[in-house]
């Protein structure tokens, strides 16, 4: 097996799957859709996306994950990316993923503090 066998950013294997080039790496199809559309928290056009579609009738639905990510930040004030992803089970680029979305909807935000970032209610 050469270096192009696996994914430059998650060293998954490219077995069956065509290599996507992105500037000097080789990627697999999740990290090439990754690079080509990075996650943004602070996104002014997201957020006015969101209040829209929150005012229509019928509202604006979380999936599972976000749902739960809401209630524990909710259940405990304050938590971080670390904890989140040891509740939930799931890894920090989708805790971001899911807290990007919370973001827009201002249901969640970000705090800085001393030991690090804590995700809390807007």
């Amino acid at each position: 097996m050469t270096s192009q066998d696996f994914c430059t950013r998650c060293g998954a294997g490219l077995q069956g799957e065509e290599p996507r080039r992105y500037f000097d790496q080789v990627l697999c199809e999740d990290c090439y859709v990754e690079a080509l559309s990075p996650l943004r928290t602070c996104d002014p056009w997201a957020v006015h996306c969101a209040r829209t579609l929150k005012d229509l009738r019928g509202g604006l639905t979380l999936t599972a994950r976000q749902q739960q990510l809401y209630e524990l930040v909710q259940e405990k004030g304050e938590v971080s990316f670390v904890d989140a992803t040891s509740a939930l089970g799931i890894s920090e680029d989708e805790v971001r993923r899911e807290f990007a979305v919370l973001r827009h909807l201002e249901l969640l935000r970000a705090l800085k503090k001393d030991q690090g970032i804590f995700l809390t209610r807007f």
